[in-house]
């Protein structure tokens, strides 16, 4: 058998039945059909790929409708169907305004307004209260207390002219204490009277002074010899003083040891009328509180 020159395909092949020819295959058509399928897989993968995609974010996004935001804690929050309307919130309710009396407060009383009348004038009243302690201390003198002594009869605690002024403005107690340094002794009298105005009177009107207190310690004083006495008031309160040497000397218009007890003792009696009146007052401001 002899062999024709050319390809597998072309002349002279001996590839059909009895040697026969094949026909010749359409190169042009089968390119084409190849190039249509290529292209229909091209856009079936892109296609697809869009699909996925697509499948992906939809079940993304409902998952995280799903989630209802999920905090740190884990528990879901309420999705916002179920957040409350806001005409259902609660209101804040008003604060009321503050309000304030028209009435002004009464005025705390004055310590010396309450020594000035008896109707006021109401705390207990001794030798104990007035002259507390065993010493007193007057312009930063220190005193030793010795004998003390109280009567409601005024003008048997009194000298001279003294017991009848005390007995005419209505001297209700008289009260004394006797006081010494450095051989020099005071006595102190506090009357008491209903009003200041009485204890004004009795001061102005006083002659010769309250009487001497001796005993515990100290000698009779001021009875002979010559003294240095004194007069004044506080409140409903005439407090006089008569200051003198134990030893029975005189007191001359040059003395200062004796005049300066005296005015010592009597600055101590006036701050013992006037704690009185803080003391009581004190008292009606806390229970008025």
């Amino acid at each position: 058998m002899s062999f024709g020159q050319g390809g597998p395909y072309g002349p002279g092949g001996g590839y059909g039945p009895g040697g026969s020819q094949p026909p010749t295959p359409d190169w042009a058509a089968l390119a084409d059909d190849t190039a249509r399928r290529g292209r229909r897989r091209k856009l079936l993968f892109i296609g697809g790929g869009v699909l996925a995609t697509a499948a992906v974010a939809a079940i993304v996004a409902t998952a995280v409708i799903s989630s209802g935001g999920k905090g740190d804690s884990g528990k879901s929050d309420k999705s916002a169907s179920q957040l409350p309307a806001p005409q259902d919130l609660p209101s804040e309710s008003p604060t009321p305004e503050p309000t304030f009396s028209d009435v002004a407060p009464p005025a705390p009383p004055k310590p010396l307004d309450i020594i000035s009348s008896a109707k006021r004038d109401k705390a207990p009243i001794s030798t104990g209260t007035l002259f507390p302690g065993d010493k007193a201390v007057g312009n930063g003198h220190e005193y030793s207390k010795a004998a003390t002594a109280a009567t409601k009869n005024c003008a048997t605690a009194a000298q001279g002219g003294l017991g009848s002024v005390l007995t005419n403005n209505g001297c209700r107690q008289l009260f004394r204490a006797t006081f010494s340094k450095d051989g020099v002794a005071v006595t102190v009298g506090i009357a008491v009277f209903d009003t200041k105005a009485a204890a004004e009177r009795a001061k102005n009107q006083s002659g010769p002074n309250v009487a001497s207190l001796a005993g515990d310690g100290v000698p009779v004083f001021c009875r002979q010899a010559d003294c240095q006495a004194s007069a004044n008031a506080i409140g409903r309160y005439a407090y006089f003083t008569i200051a003198g040497y134990t030893s029975g000397t005189d007191v001359t218009s040059s003395d200062t040891k004796a005049v300066g007890a005296g005015r010592d003792i009597a600055d101590y009696a006036f701050r013992r009328i006037l704690e009185r009146g803080n003391q009581q007052a004190s008292a009606a401001a806390t229970a008025t509180d």
